[in-house]
This record gives structure tokens, C-alpha cells and sequence, in this order.
């Protein structure tokens, strides 16, 4: 059984319950690891403020060069890593080897940005009587960081947050999502084989909210970064606002897709299916609402359902197979009543529509109105197209900012002065141009408008959210 990692201790929970993991195409048990308690999440809390003191002691390339090291080791272990990512999540198994292989692409580009986290010098005698003091600042840990992870992308996301938490001299508490921690339980051995101090990196697993919510509420907390459910960051930065604890959510999203009339039809199909498709479509930022010019709708369409009718699909296992299941079966049903409230509401499933256990087709939704849920704030989690047809640019983005989501967006046209101009309208953190929203480089400031987020990841952005500035005063030093 896979445990719990606090300090230097793998432990069971304190009132021994867990959680059983299974294989969501076959229902096949892989593991099992412990359902945390309270008493659970504050000794983690415990263990993570005494390790950050050990931590935080060693340089910035000491700690740049256990990173480097950490990812040697998962280049070593990929095969099997991969194949665990793929029997947890049912991604097939080549977006597994994808997901792993980023390992190498993300954290030495953390590392090395880290080494260029230049604090600023503000000369002498900007303000009258300040001619003989200089004053400059650095970037400081902020002490214990608590990364919780979702679901979609669990490699992708502790990338994201891991890495640059332990750069900035900040001790980690990971908690993984209940349906597929086994991974990331290998990234934290594999954090400790590389040389990552004792309590220095942590991993609690719960389900139900309960262990997120008893970490975030925990005084030794210095900030929380949440990827996850709309409902889960609101929740949590009510339960951070207690304590004033620093917050980084990245949340849901209902990302506009909009093919004008002079866009490349083509370009929108294969965009489609790349933006759509992916990892069965629970992606946070995949384009989820299909905003279409009706001059170019039935061409789309027809080509859109030829290209789907190609789309290789089974068992994750497979490396030829493109779409496999969704992490659940619940997550299964819970896309297809989406679907069934979007028909009764008016729409017509045009294409798939159909379930088996944890596996969904490819769906295509007519007739999708403004007015609908799924036009606004119904995020569907799966692999469901949604059309909406429209005849003026101008009322493409009305509907398109009309959702209380604002995480990316995408624009298809050949006219680009057009498409820069609707860029520039659209109310979200991000916007594709000629492609489709399900878009994120490592590089990239990532992070979503209105209730899709607060702060921003990536190389650029996530090492200033994992620190803090002081600015140090040496007054009359030039006198």
C-alpha cells in the first residue's frame, strides 16, 4: 500500500482508513493509500515548517542541482511511470509518456529562470534626503507551500507547482486527487532519492475536500496553490481568508471557440479534435463551446464528423489507441446527464452520445442556443462539442463573455487584423489565434479571468507567487 510521506516517515493514516484505487477501464485494483485525518494534516504541517528551516539553508544551485537530479530519475523510471499515469488516469498510454516527458522540459527551465530572479537596486536620491541611502530588494520563501493537484494532468500540474516551491527555499505538503496519487507518490521517493531534505517535501491523501480544507486552514500555511473545481477555490479561499493566507487558484473554465466566416475550415477541424479530444476532453482550458459561422457550420461539421469517425479508440494500454476513458465512471455519467439536459433544454446529439462504464464517445451537440446552460457556466468534463451558430462577429463575443469563466480562448480567422481585434475583446487570461484554447507552455504566464482563477503559473510568473519581496533599506551607507 502506498502511504502518506510526513518528514521522514511513510505512515498509514492515523485511524488506518484508505482509499482504493482502481483502473478506470478495467475497474482493476492497482493500490491503495490512506484517507488522512486532521491529526494527519497537521503533523504534515509540523513536519514541513522544520524541514523548510533545513531546506532553505542551501543555495540556490544546491537546490537547482537535486531538481536536475530528480529529473535524471524520472527519465530513468519513465517507462514505468508512464504506465502507472496511464492505468491511474485511463489517458492512453502515449499522453502518458507525453505527460512524463515534460518532467525534463519544465523544471530545468524553473531552475534556470530561478538562477535569474534578479531582486532590483533603487539608486540614491530619487526623493529629497534620500542621497545617501540605497535601498534594494530580494526574493524570500514564503515558508510552507501546500500544492493540490487535480485529476486531469497530475505530472503536467506538480511541474507546475512542486519545482518552484522547493527553488524559492519553501518546503512542500502535496496533496494529490483521490482517483490517481500513485504517481505523483513516486515523484515524492524519487524527490528524496535525489537529495530533497526530510520534511522538506510531503504528500497527504484524502478525499472529500476534508484534507485540502484542514491544510489550507492550518496558521503554519504560507500559501495554498489549488488547480481544481470553481467550487473547490471558493471554498478554499473562504477557509485561507481566516488565517490571511496567500492563495493561487486555477480553476474551471468554458473556453469560447470561434470560427468566423473567412477561417480555415480545416485548420478548425483538426484544432478541434486536438483542443477537444485531448485527454477525453477533461481539460481545464479545452475549447468547450464551439462558436460557428453559419455561412461555414455545415462544411465544419461534415468534415468534423469524418475526421471523428478516424479517431482510434480503447483500451489506454494501447499505444495506437488516441481516446480512452474518463477518469471514472462517475465522471462518465455525470458528462452524460450534461448532455441529456442539453437536449432537453433544445439541442440534438448529432453524433455519439453514447456511454460504456467509464467510456464516452465523442459527442457532437446541435443546436446549442445562447440561452443555454452550456453556452454560459456548464462545464462539461468529456469529450462533448457543443455548436452554437452565429451570423455576426460581434455577437460571437457577446456570447463568448457572457460565461462567468474567463480562462482562455481561441479565435479561426485568415484575417489576422480581425483576429487581434477579437483578442483583444475576449475576457479571458489567455487567447489563441488560429488554433484552439488547450494551449499552455511552460513558458507562458498561465491563469484565468473572473471565476476561472487567481495568480498566474509558468516559468515567467510562478517564482515571484512562491516567494515574496523584502526590500532592504542601507540608510546613509553613501554618506
Amino acid at each position: 500500500m502506498a502511504k502518506n510521506l510526513i518528514g521522514s516517515e511513510w505512515l498509514n493514516a492515523s485511524d488506518g482508513a484508505i482509499i482504493k484505487i482502481t483502473n478506470p477501464a478495467t475497474n482493476e485494483f492497482i493500490d491503495s493509500v490512506p484517507e488522512s485525518t486532521k491529526k494527519d494534516c497537521d503533523a504534515a504541517v509540523q513536519a514541513a515548517k522544520k524541514g523548510q528551516k533545513l531546506w532553505v539553508k542551501r543555495p540556490l544551485h544546491e537546490r537547482a542541482a537535486i531538481l536536475m537530479k530528480f529529473v535524471s530519475l524520472v527519465e530513468r523510471d519513465k517507462d514505468k511511470l508512464a504506465k502507472l499515469l496511464s492505468d491511474e488516469t485511463g489517458k492512453p498510454i502515449t499522453e502518458a509518456y507525453g505527460e512524463i516527458g515534460n518532467v525534463s522540459i519544465g523544471i530545468p527551465a524553473f531552475c534556470e529562470k530561478a538562477k535569474h530572479e534578479y531582486g532590483n537596486m533603487i539608486p540614491a536620491g530619487q526623493e529629497n534626503g534620500n542621497e545617501n541611502t540605497l535601498q534594494y530588494t530580494v526574493q524570500a520563501p514564503l515558508g510552507v507551500v501546500v500544492a493540490i493537484i487535480p485529476f486531469n494532468f497530475p505530472s503536467d500540474l506538480f511541474c507546475q507547482k512542486i519545482p518552484a516551491a522547493l527553488l524559492m527555499g519553501n518546503s512542500v505538503i502535496m496533496k494529490p486527487s483521490p482517483h490517481n496519487p500513485l504517481t505523483l507518490t513516486k515523484y515524492a521517493e524519487l524527490l528524496l532519492e535525489a537529495g530533497v531534505d526530510e520534511g522538506a517535501i510531503n504528500v497527504i491523501n484524502g478525499t472529500g475536500g476534508m484534507a485540502a480544507q484542514a491544510l489550507a486552514a492550518n496558521p503554519g500555511v504560507s500559501l495554498v496553490s489549488l488547480t481544481g473545481a470553481t467550487k473547490s477555490g471558493i471554498e478554499t479561499m473562504k477557509t485561507c481568508s481566516q488565517n490571511l493566507t496567500h492563495l493561487m487558484l486555477e480553476l474551471g473554465g468554458n473556453d469560447a471557440f470561434i470560427l468566423d466566416r473567412d477561417g480555415d475550415v480545416d485548420l478548425a477541424v483538426e484544432e478541434t479534435i486536438w483542443g477537444r479530444l485531448y485527454n477525453t476532453g477533461q481539460v481545464c482550458c479545452a475549447s468547450k463551446r464551439f462558436l460557428i459561422h453559419n455561412s461555414v457550420k455545415k462544411e465544419y461539421i461534415t468534415k468534423l464528423k469524418e475526421r471523428i469517425s478516424k479517431i482510434k479508440r480503447g483500451m489506454p494500454s494501447d499505444p495506437t489507441v488516441e481516446l480512452g476513458c474518463l477518469v471514472s465512471e462517475d465522471a462518465a455519467k455525470k458528462v452524460e446527464e450534461q448532455v441529456a439536459q442539453t437536449v432537453k433544454e433544445g439541442a440534438k446529439i448529432i453524433l455519439g452520445g453514447t456511454r460504456n462504464g467509464a467510456f464516452y464517445d465523442p459527442t457532437i451537440l446541435d443546436g446549442v442556443t445562447k440561452t443555454m446552460a452550456v453556452a454560459k457556466d456548464m462545464e462539461i468534463f468529456g469529450p462533448v462539442i457543443s455548436i452554437i451558430g452565429f451570423d455576426d462577429i460581434n455577437e460571437a463575443v457577446k456570447i463568448a463573455n457572457q460565461s462567468s469563466f474567463g480562462l482562455c480562448g481561441c479565435i479561426i480567422s485568415r484575417n489576422m487584423n480581425n483576429a487581434l481585434k477579437i483578442a483583444n475583446q475576449l475576457e479571458c487570461g489567455g487567447v489563441i489565434i488560429n488554433g484552439a484554447s488547450f494551449f499552455r507552455s511552460f513558458e507562458m504566464p498561465f491563469g484565468g479571468w473572473k471565476h476561472s482563477g487567481i495568480g498566474n503559473e509558468g516559468v515567467m510568473s510562478t517564482l515571484k507567487e512562491m516567494s515574496r519581496t523584502k526590500t532592504v533599506i542601507l540608510k546613509n551607507v553613501l554618506k
